[in-house]
């Protein structure tokens, strides 16, 4: 056993060090079936490994065939690209196999992850214990728990919505009219979460976005007198930070007051930009959204931990446990027990302990190093545009607030499928790795620095490689 731990462990520093040196390509896409040979598949799935050498064999061929994301090239999806010790967490949880969902199966896990939901709900502002070590839960304070993921932690954010305006739905159903207000540009787990709840997709009224793909604040009160004179309810108003596409915040302030105002649920989806709450630099992005009653903030984006790992967070603790409305006696007990269950809270049952894993980004970064990384990667960002700025072969729609910056390159401007297929072509040399998106019909190549080696210079080389690429299509 001992051989194959240094080996792998071996394996993966040699990983690190070369995708940090830009020394192995960032993707070299194979189709599925040349992968499954290269690995051979099919041999061990029968026959498993007959030593450690070629246990050891797989694992190499396996590196080669993934995206590497700690190259500082790799400027693609909204993942984090972890610190190198960062996967202990999942090394330890994979060996002891500890759920964090009930207390007594993961104690550790479980009260590590009531340390980080503190911390987060103190820079929300939503904390009232008595210290960062106070895991009651109590009427009119702040809670929450992890999952695995934005779309579960947006799930569970609108069904305790659902729960504060219909708390007999659980054994009722849903009342026929109830919708959900949010942005045009809401992440597409808002309209999979309000089908899933049975409300089906007709029921998100959207409010028309600017340019830059942001609320248009003015249009709300527009979409709910709509709404209202066709006799529905307002389950929930969303709102964005940031926009997925572009990065950019909605006035969480103004949606806030308009909410207050006509006593309806806000909810914001901080996936990606809760994170600029650690920055002095960039926290006034977020101002307002302590005016919510519920929030989703990713740290497998913004906080450098692996996939997955989502806060949902609460402004009342009874809004967390009026969700659910439902007894396992296997699991949940009446009695007090030692510890804090979030398993009657959460859409999942078993989970692994996502809470460590967090912990973990802390444990090897501190919370000032934290925010150096954020404030990095936007400043970074701030930097590449202007350079796309000054240069004539790209155009840039808006200036970025965050680390997500859409861009086109001029030539193909006018021709969605030629800007796609730049892309593509642009991956497939296996130099660089970005993404694309549409902003209001038009078709964008799409930059988000995840990586905290990439430098100006790495941005002025992807200039030169869309350009190399362009010229061969």
């Amino acid at each position: 056993m001992q051989t194959l731990i240094d080996g792998v462990g071996q394996l993966l520093t040699n990983y690190i060090e070369k995708s940090k040196k830009g020394e192995d390509k960032v993707l070299q896409q194979q189709p599925p079936r040349n992968i499954a040979e290269d690995l051979k598949a099919r041999e061990i799935l029968h026959s498993g490994f007959q030593d450690s050498q070629v246990a050891l064999q797989f694992v190499k061929r396996y590196l080669t065939h993934t995206n590497h994301l700690k190259n500082p090239h790799y400027l693609g999806h909204q993942v984090a690209v972890p610190h190198d010790l960062s996967g202990i967490p999942d090394w330890i949880h994979g060996t002891i196999n500890n759920p964090s969902s009930l207390y007594e199966m993961g104690p550790a896990g479980a009260t590590l992850e009531g340390v980080v939901i503190n911390w987060m709900l103190q820079k929300v502002g939503w904390f009232s214990g008595d210290d960062i070590y106070d895991f009651r839960l109590k009427a009119g304070a702040g809670s929450g728990f992890l999952t695995h993921g934005g779309s579960v932690a947006n799930l569970t954010a609108l069904a305790a919505a659902r729960a504060a305006i219909a708390p007999k739905a659980w054994d009722e159903g849903n009342p026929q009219n109830l919708v959900v207000i949010g942005p045009e540009s809401s992440h597409y787990s808002i309209g999979r979460a309000i089908s899933i709840l049975g409300l089906g997709k007709n029921a998100y009224r959207p409010v028309p976005v600017h340019e830059d793909e942001t609320l248009d604040t003015t249009a709300l009160a527009a979409v709910y007198e709509k709404a209202c004179a066709d006799g529905k309810q307002v389950m929930a108003v969303v709102a964005n930070a940031c926009a997925t596409s572009t990065g950019l915040f909605d006035k969480l302030s103004t949606v806030g007051d308009f909410c207050e105002k006509h006593q309806l649920w806000f909810h914001v989806d901080a996936a990606h930009g809760g994170a600029a709450l650690l920055s002095r630099q960039h926290a006034h992005l977020l101002q307002g959204i302590e005016k919510a009653n519920s929030i989703i903030w990713d740290a497998h984006k913004m906080m450098l931990v692996p996939a997955l790992c989502t806060a949902v967070l609460f402004k009342d603790a009874r809004y967390q446990t009026n969700n659910f409305q439902q007894k396992g006696s296997y699991v949940f007990h009446e009695q007090e027990v030692v510890g804090m269950d979030t398993m009657p809270f959460t859409v999942e049952c078993t989970k692994s302990a996502l809470g460590t894993k967090l912990f973990w980004s802390f444990a090897l970064l501190g919370e000032k190093g934290l925010e150096d990384f954020i404030d990095t990667t936007f400043n970074r960002t701030k930097e590449f545009y202007q350079l796309l700025e000054a240069h004539p072969n790209f155009s840039v729609p808006y200036s970025p607030q965050s680390n997500i910056l859409c861009f086109q390159y001029l030539p193909f401007a006018q021709d969605n499928e030629k800007q796609m297929a730049l892309r593509y072509a642009l991956i497939e040399r296996g130099n660089f790795y970005i993404t694309s998106c549409e902003v209001r019909g038009q078709r964008y190549l799409r930059t988000v620095l995840m990586n905290p080696n990439t430098s100006l210079a790495d941005c002025r080389d992807l200039l030169h490689e869309i350009e190399a690429t362009a010229a061969l299509l």
